[in-house]
């Protein structure tokens, strides 16, 4: 026997004693979820809106190449979603819809199943994301709770507009995405 097989076999010789995982706490958040989303995108540096505020917005914008992957504002469209994600290299407004919001930091997570094209939200000069106030959770923790074990190609938790900054701390948005992030709340 090698001294590399003698070493391996104390190794599996060692008898371990099964410990139980800690106790995870409740990390809920107390007060009202909705301030406390609507805060948090703020400091993320996205604009909350109400469906009456997008329309008078989107009616006083100049945007010709918009695309809305949402039923409910499909019509502020102005072209249909190409089958080609290289054909939406001009695209101005993205609107998509997420499935749920978290409180604490303003995350909102896409899937496959509101995302036809992966680069629809990072392609966009600018972004709105449809969301209802009954799919905000609290936290994080209750964030991947819901997500489980859905097993999709792909998702992401979107929580501002693109931003980076440099070691003299000099901030810009819109660096490798939209420009502006605003999310209509329902």
């Amino acid at each position: 026997m090698s001294s590399r097989e003698e070493i391996l076999n104390s190794i599996r010789g060692i008898q371990k004693e099964n410990k139980a995982l800690p106790d995870i706490p409740n990390f809920h958040l107390e007060g009202d979820l909705v301030a406390l989303f609507k805060s948090a995108i703020e400091a993320n540096k996205g604009e909350i809106l109400s469906k009456k505020e997008f329309v008078d917005w989107i009616s006083s914008a100049n945007f010709q190449h918009i695309i809305s992957c949402s039923e409910a504002f499909h019509t502020y469209a102005t072209q249909e979603l190409p089958d080609d994600a290289h054909q939406l290299d001009h695209l101005e407004l993205a609107i998509l819809e997420v499935q749920f919001g978290v409180a604490e930091n303003g995350a909102m997570w896409l899937d496959d199943s509101q995302l036809p094209h992966r680069a629809l939200p990072f392609i966009t000069e600018h972004l709105v994301l449809i969301l209802s106030e009954e799919n905000l959770v609290s936290n994080m923790h209750q964030a991947y709770d819901r997500i489980g074990s859905d097993h999709s190609g792909f998702g992401l938790f979107i929580a501002g507009p693109s931003k980076t900054a440099d070691i003299e701390q000099s901030l810009v948005i819109g660096a490798h995405g939209a420009k502006s992030l605003r999310v209509v709340l329902l």
